[in-house]
């Protein structure tokens, strides 16, 4: 029947959910040369993905990944020093937070920064608005604001509804948002009055944290009525950089352009001497936090090169091990066949 292209709404341990052209949603599971021709996980296809995918009297199997728009990922959760990929040809990312106990402005400055890698747009949702008093939220923007400049900031409460119409603009026909956050920030709820419908089982609120449970289980990409697309993420408290020393100092340029003002060149802007950063945080006009955010990401951003190094040459060693092997079976073959024919 030949390929037709879809896109993946769905993933599982065993396969994936795609969805063809004419709205028609059919399970398909992975090809081996795509599998194999992947050079790391990141390469996989993943939610938001569109796909070659044909379909015959069996399974329907994925035979391409086609090029990625936008890839927004971050690193994988524990030692690994692979990418995970969030969503694939996202055009805005919406991060969810509250003015309460999730407020980390260390934590958004590094979705902001692996945002601003993905191509995608940045949108942040201080949530459950109805819960803290609105200075206290709008300082919560303001802070966040500060942050990036490019990004737009909204207080929002998907309880009552304020501020909903924000989010609503940004899905148009077309457009893609992935929604992520941590778990409790009320995504769920969001992902609801979207649908104008139960989408997600949302858990009951804590009245002390104002925190729910969590109810996202997996990733999963939502066409909505207006004909905009949802992909909702589970909770992630942890979000650890990918991404590289030039993203680095794009999201940092205040810090750079300080950093060129230092009397030394090799200054690593900790307690140097003749230090222009240094000298800012110390008169007030550089926050501490952001200070110390950037020494860390570059100590991340380090020792994120040394793993992937590490990966490399424990994948060159397997890879020649398996030579090895190959070569060891060719041989032990040959010899067999020779002493079936009685050779020496």
């Amino acid at each position: 029947m030949g390929w037709v292209p879809a896109r993946l709404v769905r993933e599982t341990p065993i396969n994936f959910g795609a969805v063809l052209g004419d709205g028609e949603e059919i399970e398909v599971v992975l090809g081996g040369r795509v599998w194999h021709e992947a050079e790391c996980d990141a390469d996989l296809p993943a939610v938001g993905d569109w796909v070659a995918v044909e379909r015959g009297e069996g399974d329907a199997v994925i035979r391409a990944r086609l090029p990625r728009r936008s890839c927004f990922m971050r690193k994988m959760p524990g030692n690994s020093a692979q990418a995970q990929v969030i969503g694939a040809n996202v055009d805005v990312v919406a991060v969810v937070t509250d003015a309460g106990a999730d407020f980390n402005l260390r934590r958004m400055e590094r979705y902001f920064t692996l945002i601003s890698r993905s191509g995608a747009k940045a949108l942040v949702l201080v949530n459950k608005a109805d819960l803290h008093e609105a200075a206290r939220n709008r300082d919560a923007a303001e802070q966040i604001c500060r942050l990036d400049l490019s990004a737009e900031v909204h207080v929002t409460s998907a309880l009552s509804g304020d501020g909903l119409q924000v989010l609503k603009r940004h899905l148009q026909p077309g457009i893609t948002l992935c929604i992520v956050g941590s778990s409790g920030v009320g995504k769920s709820t969001l992902v609801n009055e979207l649908l104008g419908e139960e989408w997600q089982w949302t858990g009951e609120v804590n009245e002390r944290t104002g925190k729910g449970r969590h109810t996202t289980t997996s990733r999963e990409l939502v066409l909505l009525p207006g004909g905009g697309m949802l992909i909702d993420n589970p909770g992630m408290r942890e979000i650890q950089m990918w991404t590289d020393e030039s993203t680095l100092r794009t999201s940092f340029a205040d810090l750079e352009a300080l950093a060129a003002e230092c009397r030394f060149a090799d200054c690593r802007h900790r307690g140097d001497a003749g230090c222009a950063v240094r000298a800012a945080v110390d008169a007030g006009t550089l926050d501490a936090g952001r200070h110390a955010a950037f020494l860390n990401l570059e100590s991340e951003i380090a020792a994120l090169k040394a793993r992937a190094e590490k990966r490399r040459m424990a994948v060159e060693r397997w890879s020649k091990r398996g030579y090895r092997v190959k070569a060891r079976n060719l041989e032990d073959r040959i010899q067999l066949e020779r002493d079936e024919r009685g050779e020496p």
